[in-house]
Formats: structure tokens, C-alpha cells, sequence
């Protein structure tokens, strides 16, 4: 068992998608003055949200009304534990690293979401391995984006309301300085304020970014860049479009449809291929974050994917929802992939104090790297493991 388990591991290492990222990987390390137009690389992510959106969609078309109970129910399991996976990771790297509180919420944040990515390439590496998966898994892209965002404001309201300074230090870091027009977190205490000063709810340098005494960030554009942002509103119309032609069966839709079935591998492949060069050059951001950071960033997708496994499993089990097997290995990367789209946004707006650089190195520069290379493979040997097949 151990063998075939890896000669199948090995197999699925050199699937020719991955070796365009190692291509890429190894043009950023020999210094190849090679640079990807930032134009053509939007493109593609704009091409590969709408395409898995399509074909999630025509394939939800034709699932079963008595199937959306169960699918439901899966998929407000998936929201809960990528919250879980956000929260796990803050502690994590409490004990790990010694990175500022504020840079540990916003790389909890990012966590505590998915990647479109990293989805994406799962999707072509099963195509070519034959492993079918579950329609709506799209639909938990989409809604998986969602926690991370929420876990990094609720992290970060609660730094503010504790007395973090303009500079996102707090008053046990070095270099913190009182907010100006604010009563400092000790003297607060001391003065009666168990919370340790909520009255220090605003950002001196965002004044628009307000944080209220129950935790909560209340800002519109805020709410819609968390809920409106570009990535899942075009893979939500991507599932729309794929949804309506679907339900006018072939005269509109095809197996062999030239733009989003046929190019998909293509355009992955020039997707893979600057994710590559990123995420080499990102390696440079980790030489000063520590052992212990560049630790988290290659054990948290082994530990958030087998626990996603665990989820999966147990709620089929439970519930008698049967699950292809490609939808455990689907639902893992889910849950062991790092955002880099969706949270960078959101901190960019309402998290200026935090470092713009860790989150990223840590995210694209391990986590993707590992997912995209060891992890997809291992997870598709432990899937078959655990289901047996």
C-alpha cells in the first residue's frame, strides 16, 4: 500500500501544470530577466474566475432538487470552518512567532480564506488524473473567500479597542506611542475599564475606519468590498451565466466548448507559470520573519487539509451525503489555502497599519508554492485513504 501510495504521489508531482510553476519558480531563482505584463496576468485570473464559475455553473444545472439540502448544509459547514481555520491560525502563530498582534490577525486573515489559484490548479490536476468532484464546488469557492475577510476585521477591532497606535503596535510592543485624544489601554484599566480602553476605537490616520465596543467594524465600503469584491463577483456571475445556459441543455452548452473548457488547461498553465516567478520573488520577504514564520507557512496547509478532510468525512457520514472524491480533495484545498486577492484587499482598506509584505511571503511564497506542488498531490492520496477508494 505504502508503494502504490508513492508511486501515485509521484506520478501527480510531475503533472505537466506543476512543472510550468516549477518552471517559473526556477526563471525567478536563476535571476532571468523575465517579467510577466501585469495586464496579461489579470487576465488570466479574470479568464479563470469566469471559467470555473461557467462550468460550475452548467454543471449545477442538472443536480437534483432533493440534493440542496445536503448541499446547503455543506456548504455552511465549509463557511463555519474556514472562520475556525482563521481563528487557529492566530493562535498558531502566537506560539510560533513574534510577529506584531496586528500582522498575526492579518495572516490569520488570510488563512482563514481560500485561493482561487490554488482551486483552480486542484481542478486541472484532477481533470488529468480522471477524479471526478461535486458541482457546486464553485459555490464553496466562493463562499470559503468570505471568513478570512471577517476573521481579520474582528481580530483587528479587538486590537483597537485594546489600544493599538497609528504605527499598529500595541502598548506591550516596542515603539508604541499613545493615540493622540486617547486615554492609554493601562490607565484605562486602572480607571475602571475592564476592557482595557474601548474608547480607543478609531485610527487616528483612517478616521472613516471605525471600531464600535462589540468588536464590529462599521464601514459601507467596507461591507462592499468584503461582499462585492471583483474575484467573487465574477466567479458568481461566472456560476450564473454557466447556470442559465446549462438549463438549455447542449443547443447551448458543450463538453468540448472552445473557450471555457478547451483553453482552461492552457490558460492555467500561463497562470501557474507567473504564480511561479511571484512566488520565489516573495521568498526574499521571509529571510526576516523567522523560522518559526517560514514553520507556519509550510505546516498550516497540512493541518487545515486533513482537518477539512476530517469535516468532509464525518458530515457525509452523518448526513448521508455521498461526496465524490474529488469534492474531499477540493473541499481541502479549500481549507489549507491562503488568500491573496480578496484579504490583501480588504487589509489595504481597512488595515493600513499592518505589514503588506508577510501576509503575502508566507501565503504565496510557501503556502501556494506547497500546495501546488506537494500538497495537491498528497491530499488526492490521502482522499483516496480515507474514503478507501
Amino acid at each position: 500500500m505504502l508503494l502504490e501510495f508513492w508511486q501515485n504521489f509521484t506520478h501527480n508531482l510531475f503533472k505537466p501544470l506543476l512543472l510550468f510553476f516549477y518552471f517559473g519558480f526556477l526563471l525567478a531563482l536563476a535571476k532571468v530577466p523575465f517579467e510577466f505584463p501585469n495586464a496579461v496576468y489579470q487576465g488570466l485570473t479574470m479568464y479563470l474566475l469566469l471559467a470555473i464559475g461557467w462550468h460550475g455553473g452548467e454543471e449545477l444545472a442538472g443536480i437534483d432538487l432533493s440534493q440542496i439540502g445536503g448541499i446547503l448544509g455543506f456548504v455552511i459547514v465549509g463557511f463555519l470552518l474556514n472562520f475556525l481555520i482563521g481563528m487557529l491560525a492566530y493562535v498558531l502563530l502566537k506560539y510560533l512567532t513574534k510577529m506584531r498582534d496586528i500582522d498575526r490577525a492579518t495572516v490569520a486573515g488570510y488563512y482563514g480564506s481560500d485561493s482561487a489559484g490554488t482551486f483552480a490548479t486542484c481542478m486541472g490536476v484532477l481533470a488529468t488524473v480522471g477524479m471526478a468532484f461535486d458541482a457546486y464546488m464553485p459555490v464553496m469557492l466562493a463562499i470559503m473567500e468570505i471568513p478570512g475577510c471577517l476573521v481579520a476585521l474582528f481580530l483587528v477591532a479587538r486590537l483597537r479597542h485594546r489600544g493599538l497606535d497609528a504605527s499598529g503596535n500595541m502598548p506591550h510592543e516596542s515603539g508604541y506611542t499613545v493615540p493622540a485624544g486617547s486615554v492609554p489601554a493601562t490607565a484605562a484599566a486602572q480607571a475602571g475599564d475592564p476592557a482595557g480602553g474601548l474608547a480607543v476605537g478609531r485610527n487616528p490616520e483612517r478616521p472613516d475606519v471605525v471600531a464600535t465596543s462589540n468588536g464590529r467594524l462599521i464601514n459601507r465600503e467596507l461591507v462592499r468590498e468584503v461582499f462585492l469584491n471583483p474575484g467573487i463577483c465574477l466567479l458568481l456571475g461566472g456560476i450564473a451565466i454557466g447556470f442559465i445556459s446549462g438549463l438549455q441543455g447542449s443547443k447551448v452548452t458543450g463538453v468540448d466548448d472552445p473557450v471555457f473548457v478547451t483553453a482552461f488547461q492552457g490558460v492555467l498553465c500561463l497562470f501557474l507559470l507567473e504564480m511561479g516567478l511571484t512566488a520565489a520573488r516573495k521568498l526574499r520577504d521571509l529571510k526576516a520573519a523567522g523560522r518559526g514564520f517560514i514553520l507556519f507557512g509550510l505546516l498550516a496547509p497540512n493541518v487545515f487539509a486533513a482537518l477539512g478532510m476530517f469535516v468532509a468525512h464525518t458530515y457525509s457520514q452523518l448526513t448521508g451525503v455521498h461526496f465524490q472524491l474529488g469534492t474531499y480533495v477540493l473541499f481541502a484545498v479549500l481549507c489549507a489555502a491562503a488568500s491573496y486577492i480578496a484579504v490583501p484587499a480588504i487589509q489595504r482598506l481597512a488595515i493600513p497599519e499592518a505589514s503588506p509584505s508577510l501576509p503575502l511571503a508566507a501565503s504565496l511564497g510557501l503556502t501556494f508554492a506547497y500546495n501546488v506542488t506537494i500538497g495537491i498531490p498528497l491530499y488526492i492520496e490521502f482522499a483516496r485513504l480515507i474514503t478507501a477508494q
